[in-house]
């Protein structure tokens, strides 16, 4: 196995994904090829947020890019969440025989500087949100993660990065695309609990198989919701080098390899 066929694969943290299915093909391609993986942890935030009786709150940009809000007061329960998230995914791998790391703590590989401001739709009217702690990712600490692939580890990444401001909530679609690009991976492969991108969803007649990039523009303008940052994570990744980036349905058994082998959504040069 060589790191030039390494495939970076995104778990989505929303409901519906079959993580069991997930890990169970993630271990038969462990055997062939170079892994690494980063994960959401939206569901498990959610759950979190509830049972400590904390309102989830989204902040939605001007171009409609949604994003958790995370002020001062959440940033830790964002951080147990995204450990707890990371750790149950490890744990899961290891069971089917997966040298799975958590890169958590002092090992996040991600770094990002907070964003001072944010331009957000509140209420009908665009508003600075200014103590959010998310960050806009800056570099890859790959020297640690290629350490890691070249002792035949597979890294799990949580949507992180350290930062001047410490710990921040970073999007895991574009956090993959950021490590992808800076690895240098054959393919990113995001895993969603949807069939992948529709020009006007949920209209199966719609679904999009194909995009090149020349309709990157075309793209963003047919995703809804979460999809625009999925979209726009495909198209920073190939302008990263990529070769090639999927979007996937993360629901269905063998979801990896059914993606690989030609189902859901293409983006390639």
């Amino acid at each position: 196995m060589t790191q030039s066929d390494l495939l970076v694969v995104k778990i989505g943290g929303g409901e519906g994904l079959d993580l069991d299915a997930v890990c169970d093909d993630l271990a038969l391609l462990s055997i062939v090829r170079p892994l690494l993986i980063v994960h959401g942890v939206s569901e498990t935030m959610n759950r979190l947020c509830a049972e400590l009786g904390i309102e989830v709150q989204m902040l939605t940009s001007p171009g409609g890019h949604s994003s958790r809000y995370t002020p001062p007061a959440l940033r830790d329960v964002y951080v147990r969440a995204a450990e707890s998230q990371n750790a149950q995914l490890v744990a899961g791998l290891r069971s089917r025989g997966v040298s799975a790391t958590g890169f958590v703590g002092a090992d996040v590989a991600i770094r990002a500087q907070r964003k001072a401001a944010i331009r957000a739709v509140v209420k009908g009217r665009v508003r600075m949100v200014r103590d959010d702690h998310s960050g806009r990712i800056h570099s890859v600490d790959t020297q640690s993660l290629r350490d890691a692939l070249l002792t035949g580890q597979v890294p799990v990444l949580p949507p992180m990065a350290n930062s001047a401001d410490g710990l921040l909530n970073v999007d895991g679609d574009r956090a993959g695309a950021a490590v992808a690009g800076a690895l240098q991976a054959r393919t990113y492969l995001i895993l969603s609990n949807v069939r992948g991108l529709y020009r006007n969803f949920p209209d199966e007649m719609s679904f999009v198989a194909q995009v090149s990039v020349a309709q990157m523009n075309e793209a963003a303008q047919w995703a809804q919701g979460r999809m625009k940052r999925k979209v726009l994570a495909a198209k920073e990744a190939l302008a990263a080098g990529l070769p090639m980036v999927i979007i996937g349905d993360g629901r269905a058994a063998n979801p990896i390899r059914r993606a690989l082998g030609g189902e859901g959504t293409r983006f390639t040069k």
